[in-house]
């Protein structure tokens, strides 16, 4: 059973052409499929054509990312829905949410900024209700108020993803209760990350799914590199082993199961 990266972003291995060697050493370290996730307008054709041009390996989302969230959002939030129509089809829509970590240090400024970011958000949300599909979320510094916004959107709790999901097990259990999921990276390598174990061990295997966020996030023992699909096979090792207490095959089994699921892939 391999494994399925379910957020990576791939937009920069093929502007500068390393892409090739990526998804070669992806396959080798018993990849399946990935889902590449869109942020901003620059990116979603790129990961519709290279879903086209690796079909049932690569998939992708489109989203506007909180930090891709500027004066203009709204016309690129009117592109979105478009992408729906196209081949192939994107698996979700996101990545979308709020961060308030990348805000200007200048109060009034960072104030109008996550203004802008909760109004994307709720445009976001109430197109992912319209269209009835999977919602992948961005939460940095805001978990309740994304809460609170899915909420009101009227979206399907089942069809929602924390991605990255750096909070505890108070806050999973928000999930859990509402019939959400977090998805978790390569910080649950890292020795002080044991809020996100705890998460994880709170949200169980049933639930788990597993991600690289590359470039970004690279476990242990590769911290210091740039991150890449291939490196989720340590998330899951460690997962399976330090985690849960289960055998990689049966980690591998459940988590590429529910990603195929929840995705619709």
């Amino acid at each position: 059973m391999g494994l399925i990266d379910t957020h990576t972003h791939l937009d920069s291995s093929a502007r500068d052409g390393t892409l090739p060697a990526v998804l070669e050493r992806a396959r080798a370290a018993g990849l399946e499929a990935m889902i590449t996730i869109g942020t901003a307008p620059d990116d979603w054709g790129l990961y519709r054509d290279l879903a086209r041009e690796h079909p049932g390996f690569v998939h992708y989302s489109v989203g506007l990312h909180p930090c891709s969230v500027d004066a203009g959002w709204q016309a690129a939030l009117e592109q979105v829905e478009a992408f729906w129509s196209a081949s192939p089809r994107p698996t979700a829509l996101g990545e979308i949410g709020l961060d308030r970590f990348h805000l200007p240090k200048e109060p009034a400024e960072a104030e109008k900024i996550f203004g802008w970011q909760r109004e994307a958000f709720a445009q976001g949300l109430a197109i992912a209700q319209r269209l009835g599909c999977p919602v992948v979320i961005h939460s940095r510094g805001a978990f309740r108020e994304c809460v609170e916004l899915i909420d009101a959107s009227g979206v399907d709790w089942t069809r929602v993803v924390f991605h990255c999901f750096v909070e505890g097990e108070a806050e999973m259990a928000e999930l859990t209760r509402r019939g959400g999921r977090g998805s978790f990276t390569g910080i649950l390598t890292y020795k002080n990350a044991e809020n996100v174990r705890a998460a994880a061990k709170a949200q169980g295997l049933a639930r788990l799914m597993i991600e690289t966020d590359a470039p970004w996030l690279t476990p242990a023992p590769h911290r210091g590199k740039p991150n890449e699909p291939a490196f989720l096979r340590h998330t899951a090792e460690f997962a399976a082993k330090e985690v849960l207490g289960v055998s990689y095959e049966e980690l591998a089994a459940v988590t590429t199961a529910n990603a195929r699921k929840f995705f619709g892939i």
